[in-house]
């Protein structure tokens, strides 16, 4: 438990940290842009004299340390600026978005986690076997396809018979409604995933299986399938969570484009794809960042995982 609560506090330190760094990087990326956020927010029928009072009213004129020190402070308060001529919050509607794109991601690392896993654990136990050519087959096929390719698919196949637009319903009003609704962009998400966790989880499957401790266990008469279930798969866990948490940076990376095709009104429709196209310079810095730190925490969490798989690893 101390070694827990150690890992918790460096990874707790360290995340202000990296939260910072990642704003800079945004806030950095974004100053080279050539779109002036005063002519992006009053429109083409604004004069030089509002234009002006607009850069000098949100500080557009100041150094670029101190419009940063400026946006990371605001940041900090959970304002992320304002956006269009009514100067509407980016906050807010970065709050309505981002819980559609994370419920569309965990929704996808859902599927590709049942699947995937017991898909490679089989293929390690018949290694060589009619079933591992078999899952080795559509892994490769899963590996290869794109996911915005997969999802223009589905919308052709079920545009008649599965709901492939419209808004979604909340999931506490209608759970069957809302499960149809993310079920087509989640298998889109999950499919890639699906290809390459099983490849993943069936590699280190088999490295586990050649070990010394597991011959031996097997032939000290311990019937296989306890020492695969109480020590091999536990082992073996370890290189796939550590893979599935880059792999949510991906389905979150991958949402934002499959929430497009699909018309869901995430964090690529209404704020990045909203944003590029009316050059809300500020809308598309903050759904980046907040998409880049939502990445951050995951793959925190993926880090205590490790320990609470295997108890060994005390010097992450």
């Amino acid at each position: 438990m101390n070694n827990l609560l150690r890992l918790i506090g460096r990874r707790l330190v360290a995340l202000p940290i990296m939260v910072v760094g990642v704003s800079f990087l945004v806030f950095f990326i974004m100053s080279l842009s050539p779109v002036d956020p005063a002519y992006s927010a009053l429109g083409e029928s604004a004069t030089p004299e509002a234009l002006e009072a607009y850069r000098n009213q949100h500080g557009l004129n100041d150094p670029f340390f101190v419009q940063y020190g400026r946006y990371l402070w605001n940041m900090l308060h959970g304002n992320l600026g304002t956006y269009g001529a009514g100067s509407s919050s980016v906050t807010d509607l970065v709050a309505k978005a981002l819980p559609v794109t994370l419920q569309l991601t965990f929704l996808g690392l859902f599927f590709a986690v049942i699947i995937s896993f017991p898909l490679g654990v089989l293929a390690a136990l018949h290694r060589d076997r009619w079933p591992d050519q078999i899952i080795r087959v559509f892994s490769v096929i899963g590996i290869g396809t794109p996911s915005f390719w997969l999802a223009t698919l589905l919308v052709m196949a079920f545009v008649k018979t599965l709901p492939v637009s419209g808004p979604l319903p909340a999931f506490s009003v209608n759970p069957t409604g809302w499960f149809l609704r993310m079920l087509l962009p989640a298998i889109a998400l999950a499919v890639p995933v699906i290809g390459q966790m099983t490849r993943v989880v069936r590699t280190s499957m088999v490295e586990e299986l050649d070990r010394d401790y597991v011959r031996t266990a097997v032939g000290a008469g311990i019937p296989k399938n306890i020492v695969v279930a109480r020590n091999v798969l536990r082992n073996a866990l370890i290189t796939p969570v550590t893979v599935l948490g880059l792999r949510v940076g991906y389905l979150m990376g991958g949402a934002v484009v499959i929430e497009i095709i699909f018309s869901l009104n995430g964090m690529g429709t209404v704020v990045l794809l909203k944003g590029i196209q009316e050059n809300w310079v500020t809308l598309v810095q903050g759904g980046a960042l907040v998409v880049a730190i939502a990445f951050i925490v995951v793959n925190i969490i993926v880090d205590m995982l490790y320990l609470l798989i295997n108890p060994r690893i005390r010097s992450v």
